[in-house]
């Protein structure tokens, strides 16, 4: 049987072999004009107010249901950047690989990479390949940067007002789900995947029906839980949501029985809360719904001047508590 071809630590040195992994791989798969030009620096056009982001994913495992860490590594920079209503345009990326990776995962994850890239226009024009000695790393790790031009910088995190509706774009807690089946390599008779996507399109098509949205988080680590919480002292209110109103699959709502989590700690990777005026909240659903293929789309709760700097959970049997902020490391490497 042929070997499998690996990344040799030569792959990082500068030489013939970094050269043509770059070329045969990254510019192949990333092409345009600004990455083609291969300066030491991209050259950007860009006017207005800018939205700067940077992220860095060390998931384990490099694969899982419904994405891998190329495809976490775009969609997370992308959404990021799609939160603050930035239009996604510029993108760097680094790879940190561990000598031994095999050459065709790696390309595997440049084309999901690729193929993330198409749903925003984004572009990735600059980037750097390290390589490191076996055992020095996990496999791979990817550094991204993002620049966007924001189109509506109204929308922050202090812009919360009383009586907005809180709406989540979709069920949550399944990324953090996906990989915890698939690190402990539980064989449950589930379907269940990650959320991991690439949320622009969604925003998008908000901002074009001209919705007034005063802010926007995507649930990532920490889940809900903790964007809730953020927002609550940011914008110094308080928050109460409904425990039935908030979508929960019955995969999550298994697992979290078993390990004794909650849904609304769990990480996600392509869903994200939204406030909006109350007046507006249906009509913001159906656009979501409509346009965005974001059928699960809920109402879950409203922002209020009680509990100041608090987030209070009313649950199906009459009762509240508080949601306070997640403690301690649920998952590691989530992202």
């Amino acid at each position: 049987m042929p070997t499998k071809k690996t990344v040799q630590l030569s792959h990082g040195g500068g030489g013939k072999e970094m050269n043509q992994l770059i070329t045969d791989l990254f510019f192949k798969a990333f092409n345009n004009p600004i990455l083609a030009s291969q300066e030491d620096a991209a050259k950007l056009n860009m006017c207005g107010h800018i939205a700067f982001t940077t992220d860095s994913f060390t998931v384990s495992p490099i694969f899982f249901a419904g994405g891998d860490i190329g495809k976490l590594a775009i969609a997370g920079t992308v959404n990021d950047l799609a939160m603050m209503a930035a239009q996604p345009e510029y993108l760097s990326c680094s790879f940190i690989i561990e000598e031994g990776f095999a050459i065709e995962d790696l390309q595997t994850i440049v084309n999901s990479m690729a193929e993330e890239l198409h749903k925003s226009g984004a572009r990735i024009v600059c980037g750097d390949t390290k390589v490191v000695p076996k055992g020095c790393a996990d496999g791979v790790f990817i550094n991204t940067s993002g620049v966007g031009r924001i189109l509506n910088p109204a929308i922050s995190a202090s812009n919360l007002q009383i009586g907005d509706a809180i709406i989540v774009s979709r069920d949550i807690g399944r990324h953090g789900a996906a990989i915890l089946m698939a690190r402990d390599g539980l064989t449950l008779e589930s379907s269940l995947y990650s959320d991991c996507d690439t949320l622009w399109p969604i925003v998008e098509q908000l901002l074009a029906a001209n919705v007034k949205v005063h802010a926007m988080r995507d649930a990532t680590r920490g889940g809900i839980s903790a964007v809730l919480n953020e927002w609550a002292v940011a914008s110094n209110v308080g928050i109460t949501v409904s425990e039935s109103a908030i979508p929960v699959c019955d995969e999550v709502k298994g697992l979290c029985e078993l390990f004794g989590f909650e849904p609304y700690d769990l990480a996600n990777e392509g869903t994200f809360l939204l406030s909006v005026p109350k007046d507006i909240a249906e009509g913001v659903i159906e656009v979501m719904q409509r346009y965005g293929h974001c059928e699960q789309a809920a109402i879950i709760g409203h922002v209020t001047d009680n509990q100041v700097g608090k987030v209070i959970l009313n649950t199906p049997w009459g009762s509240s508590r508080y949601l306070d902020l997640p403690q301690g490391e649920l998952l590691p490497r989530i992202c």
